[in-house]
């Protein structure tokens, strides 16, 4: 018998980017997709976002998980919900960081990946980015 696919099919990157994009429907800040294959065994791209407070925050993660669930995306985990100072949104392949500015200063996940690519992000006109900025060195420059 030949079963239907769980999920779709779609690659890490495209994914990764698609993400980045909802959060910036919502107005999600300071977006910086991270490119961590080779660097982390549990995921292949993170996507970092900075909202204005617990509400945002839920909110954000709430338009992401309708998103990958219309889209018949996979989708793992999320931790932090309640609180919203740190929301965890586990899509196997790809990991979204949503953070309350305080604590993404706090925790500097681009720290962490300093050895990451850093992918090319253009946020709607008008909000703040960090494409092409942040941990990771720019996309090619692998040096």
């Amino acid at each position: 018998m030949n079963k239907a696919k769980r999920f779709e099919a779609v690659e890490s990157r495209d994914k990764a980017l698609a993400v980045a994009s909802w959060l910036d429907e919502k107005k999600g800040e300071e977006i910086l997709v991270l490119d961590v294959r080779g660097l982390s065994q549990v995921t292949d791209y993170v996507v970092v976002v900075t909202a204005h407070g617990a509400r945002q925050a839920q909110a954000l993660a709430d338009h992401m998980l309708a998103q990958l669930r219309d889209r018949n995306y996979e989708f793992l985990a999320m931790e932090g919900y309640q609180n919203g100072q740190w929301i965890l949104v586990d899509a196997n392949d790809v990991v979204a960081h949503i953070f309350q500015d305080d604590s993404r200063r706090l925790y500097n996940l681009e720290g962490l990946w300093t050895g990451a690519k850093s992918v090319p992000f253009k946020p709607a006109a008008g909000r703040p980015g960090l494409a092409g900025q942040g941990g990771g060195a720019p996309e090619g420059d692998r040096s």
